[in-house]
């Protein structure tokens, strides 16, 4: 059930004034040392925030990709960010017996766009990169070619998808293993799926192995049902807290819907999204703000659990969509979830 005020969400398209963060001139001038990126990210005492984005199609014209990238950065300026996610994207074939709604169309290189939005905003970007189609001898030339050529140094690192049943040349542990160990000093993540969270197959097992091998944070897969994100971050506490071992941060992902074909598209990701809360969205006379208010009341439903007391979180709302309602629902998304944690005392 989402409480009434959850009705209000509405007046954020359209009377919301956040405090403005100037960040291109100012926060680019006062860059914080590689150090210090590391402890926002790791830091128990910290809750963080941030923001994903997919860099534009590997065809676009230098001159677009940084309007495009330009764009993106005055969007961000109302917010308050601690960084941001940019996706490495992958065709995924036999992901789903589901037809792709979306052709896929490959990307630009993300380190490229990492590094550009970088330069525009002073923030921290985390880069994605899947490691399924590349070798341990292609490894260390392309980990080289990150810290040095781009500047980058806080990865989020993922394998083919489970669903799949096939293994990379790479396996995961070992790249995360190679990665942790470069000179470079990498800050890593993974990828947390509360989904995969079973009697037969624990993710908090998998959460505790990855941190082994070098994991620093995990970005979970976008939230639409907060039981299972609730079961995994309960056992996750308690399993480190009976073995002794310091929790990773665990950041909570919300993506904003405002249309069946996204509905669709989320789906086919691999997004939990029960029939009922479905049609919810997409029979309300505003699905795209019923959506927000439906994630803003997940949120507080995943909040409302003695864990926030011992494990570090953090939230980010994805942007995936090409439709400008549903990229600046992402906006308005970043204000509500931040206000939710807020009432938690988590900000």
């Amino acid at each position: 059930m989402i409480p009434d005020r959850e009705a209000n969400i509405g007046v954020y398209f359209v009377d919301m004034q956040p405090s403005p963060v100037v960040y291109s001139a100012d926060r680019a001038a006062r860059r914080v040392s590689k150090m210090d990126q590391h402890r926002q990210i790791v830091d128990p005492r910290r809750f963080l925030r941030l923001y994903g984005t997919t860099p534009p199609r590997a065809d676009t014209p230098e001159e677009k990709i940084a309007r495009a990238a330009e764009r993106l950065a005055e969007r961000l300026r109302a917010l308050t960010l601690d960084g941001i996610v940019v996706y490495d994207v992958q065709e995924e074939q036999g992901r789903t017996s589901m037809p792709r709604p979306f052709p896929f169309l490959p990307t630009s290189d993300s380190r490229a766009y990492s590094r550009r939005l970088r330069e525009l905003t002073g923030l921290t970007p985390i880069t994605y990169k899947c490691i399924a189609d590349i070798t341990e001898e292609g490894w260390q030339p392309w980990l080289d070619d990150t810290a040095q050529g781009y500047g980058i140094d806080h990865l989020s690192l993922v394998g083919l998808p489970t669903s799949r049943g096939a293994s990379s040349a790479l396996p995961l542990p070992r790249a995360m293993e190679l990665a942790a160990a470069h000179p470079a000093g990498f800050t890593l993540g993974g990828v947390a799926i509360a989904e995969r969270h079973t009697a037969r197959r624990s993710e908090s097992e998998r959460l505790r192995r990855k941190a082994e091998a070098g994991c620093d944070y995990f970005i979970s897969q976008a939230v639409y049902s907060p039981e299972p994100t609730i079961r995994l971050l309960t056992d996750y506490a308690r399993e480190c807290a009976e073995r002794g071992i310091t929790p990773r941060r665990i950041v909570l992902t919300f993506v904003p819907c405002g249309r069946e074909k996204t509905l669709t598209f989320l789906r086919w990701l691999g997004i939990e999204i029960a029939d009922g809360t479905a049609a919810t969205i997409m029979n309300d006379p505003t699905p795209l703000t019923r959506s927000i208010a439906i994630c803003r009341a997940h949120l507080r439903a995943i909040l409302d659990h003695d864990y926030i007391r011992t494990l570090p979180l953090g939230l980010n709302v994805e942007s995936v969509s090409i439709f400008k309602d549903e990229i600046e629902g992402s906006v308005v998304l970043t204000h509500a979830l931040q206000e939710a944690a807020r009432e938690y005392g988590l900000l």
